[in-house]
């Protein structure tokens, strides 16, 4: 079957989860969905519900042109700050892209550094398909590792509330002190640990 080649610009999305949280990584995603194929329902992760996010995370996978993740780590939040280590991840997801666009869509305010021009759009999550895309697999993809991370660390209840400082999540960390994957440098977590769990 022969090659589609599209003579119209190629436009990816890159959206990330977890800045708000004191545990996992913040993970980035970005997608080129097809230009002749619409994906129906495509909206602000957060206004999804699991099963629906599920469902469209399939569809974005199946029918993208090309998608990619990248993350940063907690030890790397600690040491470069959160906004940085978004940017990073923005930048990683980028680099692993087999497909390069000719024009990238940022949701927020911050346009990280890669090699594509592009834009950054507060609010584009939910008002650009592509940026909405992407923050569909970002969310998906973080909430399956947090499923697994509560195996590992069973007692956290990650599962429930993904690493995000609920009043839970909070009460188990004063209970059992911090993980390996605990940003040492958010205040929920520097405030609540003992004196000598501090690194």
């Amino acid at each position: 079957m022969p090659s589609v080649a599209f003579d119209i610009p190629l436009i990816a999305g890159m959206d990330e989860v977890g800045r708000g949280c004191i545990a996992g990584s913040v993970v980035a995603a970005i997608v080129i969905l097809q230009p002749d194929i619409e994906i129906e329902g495509l909206d602000d992760s957060k206004q999804l519900s699991p099963m629906r996010r599920e469902s469209l995370s399939l569809q974005i996978k199946q029918s993208s042109l090309a998608w990619a993740v990248g993350r940063a780590e907690p030890g790397e939040i600690d040491r470069i700050n959160i906004l940085q280590a978004t940017l990073l991840a923005m930048r990683r997801a980028y680099d692993s892209l087999p497909v390069r666009p000719d024009w990238v869509k940022v949701d927020g305010n911050r346009y990280p550094r890669i090699p594509c021009r592009g834009e950054a759009i507060v609010g584009g999550d939910s008002t650009v398909p592509e940026i909405s895309a992407a923050s569909i697999l970002a969310k998906v993809f973080r909430d399956s590792e947090m499923a697994i991370l509560d195996a590992l660390y069973p007692g956290y209840r990650f599962a429930d509330h993904k690493g995000y400082p609920t009043l839970a999540h909070k009460a188990k960390l004063k209970e059992l002190g911090a993980t390996p994957i605990h940003r040492l440098s958010f205040a929920p977590v520097s405030k609540i640990l003992p004196i000598g769990n501090k690194k």
